[in-house]
């Protein structure tokens, strides 16, 4: 075991032989650290919660209560091969949340970036990856192998399907089965579903300038409305933008995908 000095055990928390907690961490009372997590400086690990596996925590995240980070797959092809979850600074990772390693079918790491929100319930599964600063709301899920892009949101009680690609500043509204990738930007919506337009609020909040939001617009009517099929269209875009957020569209659109995409109503 490897505690800094300057970290704060509380008396009644169980830690391992080999974990690493660096200085200003503080684990509090119930808790249980296994022997090959790590602990960045400023962690503070609230009471009752478990993390295990080979797990590392980034600078100044926050767990909370009955948390469950870094047991093992949801997945009976595991086999106990060693894989990883490694989680990044200032997260905030609430009451319940599960995130589990990844699997050697998988790539071995399941990752989450900077400045998350994960709300009490929520679920990480194997293999995911999840960028920085998004919010996963109260009760939602990842499946295995996901991908969220940067800045996306996940409303509370939704579900995302394994292998979804959920693209950068997306917004998924509440209760919905997302089980197709999602472009960047969009609003999706429905207990299935579906791309209700474009996640406008998010957009202005970011600053984005009033001519990328116009030429977001008339992005989203020609794939919509477009000749051709949906990854033509996606291609003439492409051709014909000045719209680096459009172009974005473009490349998440005609990139390789396991489970096609959802396209514009």
């Amino acid at each position: 075991m490897s505690v800094d000095p300057g970290a704060e055990i509380h008396p009644s928390a169980v830690v391992a032989d080999g974990a690493r907690i660096a200085a200003g961490a503080r684990v509090g009372p119930f808790c249980v650290v296994g022997s090959e997590v790590s602990l960045a400086e400023g962690v503070e690990v609230k009471s009752h919660a478990v993390l295990a596996g080979r797990t590392s925590i980034g600078p100044g995240t926050v767990i909370f209560p009955f948390a469950s980070i870094g047991e093992i797959p949801q997945d009976l092809k595991f086999l106990g091969e060693k894989t990883e979850l490694i989680v990044g600074a200032r997260c905030r990772i609430r009451e319940g949340v599960t995130m589990n390693t990844g699997t050697a079918g998988g790539g071995g790491v399941t990752r989450v970036g900077d400045d998350c929100l994960f709300m009490a319930g929520a679920h990480v599964a194997h293999d995911a990856c999840v960028g920085d600063r998004v919010i996963m709301v109260n009760n939602s899920a990842l499946a295995g192998h996901c991908i969220v892009g940067d800045d996306a949101i996940i409303g509370g009680l939704s579900g995302v399907h394994q292998f979804v690609r959920i693209g950068r500043g997306a917004i998924i509204g509440a209760v919905t089965m997302v089980t197709a990738d999602v472009m960047p930007h969009a609003l999706v919506q429905g207990p299935r579903g579906v791309i209700d337009g474009l996640n406008l609020v998010g957009l202005k909040r970011k600053g984005v300038s009033r001519a990328d939001i116009t030429a977001l617009r008339a992005a989203f009517q020609m794939l919509r409305q477009g000749e051709g099929a949906f990854q033509d269209r996606a291609r003439r875009l492409g051709e014909e933008t000045d719209s680096d957020y459009v172009r974005e569209i473009v490349a998440f659109v005609t990139a390789e995908s396991d489970r096609g995409y959802l396209t514009p109503d």
